[in-house]
C-alpha cells in the first residue's frame, strides 16, 4: 500500500505546474481515528478552516488487531468497526458554522483476516499475531490488575454525538483562519464500548492555505479534554493534543486529490503496551470526484506507527451543499 501513496505524490508534484482555472476545495478527507478504545474520546477529523452548508453521508470501515498484556494491563482487541456517520454543518447570520455529527456503530469479528494475511504473506509484512488467533473471531476486552474495564460486545450502537462551532478569526484570497470548539455527549454503553459515558470538549485552530490556483494546503492543531470512561470500572484518561496536514491539488476539472497525515497523543495512562502508549499517526490518501448535486469521496488510511490506530480505515463519502 505505501507504493499507492508514492505514486499519489509523484501525481500531485506532476500537476503543480498546471494550466490555472477557477476551482474549489472542499477540505481534507473525512477520516478519523478508529481506534476501538480510543475512538469514543472526542477523535477529530482534518477540518478546512472556511464555513460552508452541507450535509455528508460516511461509511467507514476499519480494522484493528491488538492483542497484548503487562504487569497491570491486558488489552485485546481483535474486531472491525463499520461507522456510519451524518454530519451536518450550517452557517448562522455569516459569523459563524454550527457542526452536528451523529455516528452509528457497527462493532464486529469482521470478514477481513483472510485477506490481511495473504496480503502480510505477499509482501513479507509482519502480522502483529495475528496469525495466531482464529480469522474472523471478535475479541474486545480492557483489563487492569484483573479488573474488567470495557467488556465489548459485537452489534451496532449509536456513538458519541458531537456538537461544534467554527468561527474565522482571518480571510483574505489566499488564506483562512478559524478556531473551533466542540463537545461530544455520550448515548450509549461505555461498558460495551460504544461510548466513554462521559462528555468530551475540545479546541482547535485550523488554517486553509493556499500554494497556487490549484493546490491548497490545511493545518490543524488541537486539544481535547476527554471525561473518564465509565464502563464497569472507571478510567481517568489523559488529555491530549492532536494536529494534521492536508495538501488538496486538482487534477483535472471535477478531480482533486488529497494526501493528508494526522497525529495524536497517547490517551491512555501508562499501560507498558506500546501499542497504546506511543503517539498514533495516521495516513491517508484518496480522491475527491464532483457532480452536479455534491461530491463523491473514497479514501484509504494505514497506521503508520503501528500504535493507537486502526490497521487500515477505508472511507466512503457523499456530501452535497444545502
Amino acid at each position: 500500500m505505501n507504493s499507492i501513496f508514492r505514486a499519489a505524490s509523484l501525481i500531485i508534484v506532476s500537476f503543480i505546474f498546471s494550466v490555472s482555472t477557477a476551482v474549489s476545495f472542499e477540505g481534507p478527507l473525512q477520516v478519523k481515528n478508529h481506534y476501538p478504545i480510543f475512538i469514543h474520546a472526542n477523535q477529530q477529523y482534518l477540518e478546512k478552516a472556511a464555513m460552508e452548508n452541507s450535509m455528508s453521508y460516511s461509511l467507514s470501515h476499519s480494522s484493528t488487531y491488538t492483542v497484548q498484556q503487562s504487569g497491570h494491563w491486558t488489552i485485546n482487541l481483535d474486531m472491525e468497526i463499520t461507522e456510519i456517520n451524518f454530519r451536518y454543518k450550517r452557517i448562522v447570520k455569516d459569523l459563524f458554522e454550527f457542526n452536528l455529527d451523529l455516528p452509528v456503530l457497527i462493532v464486529g469479528a469482521g470478514f477481513m483476516d483472510g485477506f490481511l494475511a495473504d496480503y502480510h504473506d505477499t509482501f513479507g509484512f509482519p502480522d502483529y499475531g495475528r496469525s495466531q488467533r482464529p480469522d474472523n473471531d471478535f475479541l474486545y476486552e480492557v483489563k487492569r490488575d484483573g479488573n474488567t474495564i470495557v467488556e465489548g460486545k459485537s452489534g451496532a450502537g449509536v456513538g458519541d454525538i458531537r456538537l461544534a462551532v467554527k468561527k474565522p478569526i482571518l480571510t483574505s484570497e489566499d488564506y483562512t483562519l478559524s478556531i473551533r470548539g466542540d463537545i461530544e455527549i455520550p448515548v450509549s454503553s461505555a461498558k460495551k464500548g460504544y461510548s466513554n459515558g462521559s462528555i468530551d470538549a475540545g479546541m482547535s485552530v485550523l488554517l486553509d492555505r493556499r500554494i497556487t490556483d490549484r493546490i491548497m494546503s490545511y493545518f490543524n492543531l488541537g486539544y481535547v479534554i476527554p471525561g473518564d470512561i465509565r464502563g464497569h470500572e472507571h478510567l481517568d484518561i489523559d488529555n491530549f493534543v492532536h494536529g494534521g496536514f492536508a495538501i488538496d491539488a486538482v487534477l483535472w476539472d471535477g478531480f482533486n486529490l488529497i494526501l493528508q497525515i494526522q497525529g495524536q497523543s497517547a490517551i491512555y495512562p501508562s499501560t507498558d503496551l506500546l501499542a497504546v502508549d506511543r503517539d498514533a499517526y495516521l495516513l491517508a490518501a484518496g480522491g475527491r470526484y464532483e457532480t452536479a448535486n455534491g461530491t463523491f469521496e473514497l479514501s484509504l488510511t494505514e497506521d503508520i506507527n503501528t500504535a493507537g490506530a486502526p490497521d487500515f480505515i477505508i472511507n466512503l463519502t457523499y456530501k452535497h451543499y444545502i
